[in-house]
Order: structure tokens, then sequence, then C-alpha cells
């Protein structure tokens, strides 16, 4: 038997917006964009991990509005799980990533427990990291 992760979910005020910065500053492609009423599922991927898949919705996507809005307090507060990403050339992403205009919280350094790494917020306010592989 074996096990693999497909999907991680990440909570998004817009969709459209976080798709730029996912796919424009992160350099992943969309795969697949599904609404349902006024709320949509956007899942982005990339060649290095096939079958991996980030999926961007709003915080009421699929759930309760009491729970849609305890998602959305937790957005706004900035205390959603932060997503960490890895690659070979973090100097180069890190560019790639400020270029969109994205809020970074840390420029590439050296961590006194091993990585490179660096960290932006994406348009809603997640965390996002970035390690060198």
């Amino acid at each position: 038997m074996d096990i693999s992760l497909q999907y991680s979910h990440i909570t998004v005020n817009d969709v459209d917006a976080a798709i730029s910065f996912y796919r424009d500053g992160l350099g992943l492609k969309v795969e697949n964009d599904v609404s349902s009423g006024e709320h949509r599922w956007v899942t982005l991927g990339s060649d290095i991990q096939p079958g991996l898949g980030i999926v961007l919705s709003d915080p009421h996507a699929g759930r309760s509005e009491a729970d849609g809005d305890a998602m959305q307090e937790l957005l706004t507060k900035g205390v959603l799980p932060m997503t960490v990403f890895s690659t070979n050339d973090l100097e180069g992403l890190f560019e790639q990533v400020r270029a969109t205009g994205a809020e970074v919280l840390q420029e590439p350094i050296e961590q006194p427990w091993g990585p490179k790494d660096c960290a932006f917020r994406d348009p809603s306010g997640n965390m996002v990291r970035l390690s060198q592989r």
C-alpha cells in the first residue's frame, strides 16, 4: 500500500488575485477551475510534482455560513497555516514573486537550523515561505 498527498487547500479572499500570485509569482499552472454559484475552486500544479494540486477557494466555498465566517475571521487575522514551497533557485524565485508586488516578510537568509529561505504574504494575507532545495 502507498499513500501520497493529492490536494492542499489555501483559503483566499479573491481567487483571481490569488491566481496571479501563485501562477505568475510562483510559476504554478492552472489545472482546473470549477464554479458553483458564486464560489470557485481553482487547482494549480507543477510539472515537478505531477498529481499534487494546490486548491484556491474563498472562505465560504463548500462551508456553512457560520464556518465560512469563522474561516474569514482567521484569514483576516492572518493566522491560517503557512504554505512552504521549495525551489532550486531561491534568489530567482524571490525576485519573480517580489515583481508581483507581494508583501515581502523576509528576504532570503540562511536560517540557523539549516535552510536558506524567505517569506511573503499572498494577496489575502496567507504566509508563503520559499526554501532552497
